[in-house]
């Protein structure tokens, strides 16, 4: 076994353990779709495999919502941890880059890093916000955070701030529109877009049948 491997099963016992409480949306299973999904599309892609798989496994160790909205938490730990483990100190940078830069925040704020490898993850975490599991998941965090299904008097507010999207307690539905059904259009890769169509689709397929059902139509 390569030094590099060592390093990825290190990393991959080290966020099991730091997510085996998570919230069912932000827990390990979901970092394991994000690593498959980056590798699928690395595949298609020129990056340095061995930090497409760092940043996969690490870009949500302390996801800010879960840490009263602080979002220095997840880099320091992920440094440390990578430091711990003997990571090339240029690679550590680029992962740190990645974890700071790959969040959707709104929509509206201006990504200050790129990188192919960020692109990639960028892109396979947003595939896991959408589609069945991303609906799975959406209504997950909704209830985890205690919030009404639909009120069609609460419109989606499709110009949010980072601050107003952190702090929003808008019903679930809602977030289908802040955020689930513009990630189509953010993609980054050939790959990413693709299966971000055919998941972007039973969304809006889904909403169908959700209006239908709530006006009591079906």
């Amino acid at each position: 076994m390569t030094t590099q491997e060592k390093q990825i099963d290190k990393t991959i016992a080290f966020v099991k353990k730091q997510l085996e409480n998570a919230e069912g949306g932000h827990d390990w299973f979901h970092i394991q779709r994000v690593l498959k999904n980056s590798l699928l599309i690395a595949k298609n892609e020129k990056v340095d495999v061995f930090v497409v798989q760092l940043g996969a496994l690490l870009h949500d160790i302390a996801d800010s919502k879960f840490h009263n909205g602080d979002e220095t938490v997840g880099p320091k730990m992920a440094r440390e941890f990578l430091f711990s483990i003997n990571v090339d100190s240029a690679i550590i940078e680029h992962v740190i880059n990645i974890i700071e830069n790959i969040s959707f925040k709104g929509g509206n704020e201006t990504q200050k890093f790129k990188s192919p490898e960020l692109d990639v993850i960028q892109d396979a975490d947003r595939l896991d916000a959408i589609g069945a599991i991303g609906i799975a998941r959406t209504f997950n965090y909704g209830g985890f955070k205690n919030r009404t299904l639909f009120d069609p008097s609460i419109k989606p507010n499709l110009n949010m701030s980072k601050e107003d999207y952190k702090a929003s307690n808008a019903p679930t539905i809602n977030h289908f529109y802040e955020k689930l059904l513009l990630l189509k259009d953010k993609m980054n890769t050939k790959t990413g877009r693709k299966i971000a169509a055919k998941r972007h689709q039973f969304m809006e397929l889904y909403l169908e049948q959700f209006y239908e059902e709530w006006d009591g139509l079906k």
